[in-house]
């Protein structure tokens, strides 16, 4: 074994990166769409024969050349990769991987979260990671409940971080809906009314990842606010453990399905846990008539949350003179400056946002996008 190096391989850096993704397609990997950092290792004769990148604090795309494996090269560019993380303040991350390599990033001190044999593993570098944000969602419900008429915020209100036993909501019935609200539409507050007229308790869990033109603290903001009225509705955020389609790794699923069914199993199996601890009974969401994505997730929920004595309830699409109310209909408005459709198609305090100076920048943003319509 010769002396190798880890290298960073900038984005401009076309040659090495075509190096790298001919590598992962040797391995039967594809390159991610989402990486920020991508790192690899040369022999003498300036062949990538090892690589790695990161997403944010996620861990993603690892490959060793078949002559190179067992020389301790996936070592070298994971503790680079975990380096370059702690060099950029984050102490928190994460990786998705094959099941056949859980045993090797346990060995770097990663700890399971959730696996779907024969698909994918989802690990993180912290022992109680999981744990802790389980305790505090519930410490988040005990408060809400002691609370007793009024909808909680985490981050306005305080004294919910010590872990205690979910006692002041275990005889409530409760149902959860999972949104990215990109943005809050009357679509989304239709979901939200109708699980909160049968439910005594309404969990939100907004998702947490930045991979939307809305930036998330908007997005939670718009939430919080087109729901203030419901007084049982409790937000949460979803941190790492609840991700995007957009954020959800793709390089070692073998077709488009693959990732969508990996991600909804990951997703359902996940979100079982947390409902087990927080007296969820039924998880709600809205039908989708267009999205191949969004409708194949769904029908993967429908299938997978009862196998957990979790009820999964579809509602059909709120809809405007027969025409189904969408956040991509919505950004398309503002991306048009069409103030007239946008005041049909969200709440007040999102129309207000959008329409003030405060929103400038987002507006820009949305306007300057290609395409801001998902399918």
């Amino acid at each position: 074994m010769g002396d190798y190096y880890v290298t960073q391989i900038k984005q401009s850096d076309n040659r090495s990166l075509q190096k790298v993704h001919s590598l992962l397609l040797s391995e039967g990997i594809k390159a991610d769409k989402n990486l920020d950092y991508t790192c690899a290792i040369f022999d003498d004769d300036m062949n990538v024969i090892a690589t790695g990148s990161s997403f944010k604090n996620t861990l993603r795309c690892f490959a060793v050349d078949k002559k190179h494996q067992g020389e301790g090269l996936l070592n070298m560019i994971a503790s680079h990769l975990m380096e370059h993380q702690i060099e950029l303040g984050n102490t928190h991350f994460f990786v998705y991987t094959k099941c056949e390599t859980e045993h090797f990033f346990a060995s770097l001190g990663f700890y399971t979260i959730e696996k779907i044999n024969g698909q994918i593993v989802f690990m993180e570098n912290k022992k109680n990671g999981f744990e802790n944000y389980v305790c505090r969602l519930v410490n988040e419900t005990d408060y809400c409940v002691s609370k007793s008429g009024s909808n909680f915020v985490p981050g306005r209100d305080e004294n919910v971080s010590a872990a205690r036993p979910n006692t002041r909501s275990s005889g409530l019935r409760s149902a959860a809906i999972v949104m990215n609200a990109n943005p809050f539409t009357l679509g989304h507050r239709y979901l939200v009314s109708e699980a909160a007229k049968k439910y005594d308790l309404v969990h939100i869990f907004g998702l947490s990842d930045e991979s939307s033109l809305i930036p998330y603290a908007v997005r939670k903001k718009l939430i919080i606010e087109g729901c203030h009225d419901f007084q049982n509705v409790i937000y949460h955020d979803s941190d790492a453990y609840m991700i995007s389609s957009a954020t959800f790794p793709s390089y070692f699923q073998k077709d488009d399905d693959s990732v969508i069914t990996g991600h909804a199993m990951l997703d359902a199996h996940i979100f079982c846990r947390i409902a087990k601890r927080l007296n969820i009974s039924s998880r709600y969401i809205g039908s989708e008539p267009k999205s191949h994505v969004t409708g194949r997730y769904n029908s993967i929920l429908k299938q997978e949350l009862p196998a957990f004595g979790i009820d999964c309830i579809e509602i059909p699409r709120f809809t405007i003179d027969g025409k189904c109310v969408s956040a991509s209909d919505v950004r398309l408005a503002i991306k048009n400056d069409d103030k007239a459709l946008l005041r049909q198609l969200v709440p007040d305090s999102t129309y207000e946002y959008f329409t003030s100076d405060m929103s400038q920048e987002v507006r820009k943003m949305i306007s300057s996008a290609e395409n801001v319509v998902h399918y």
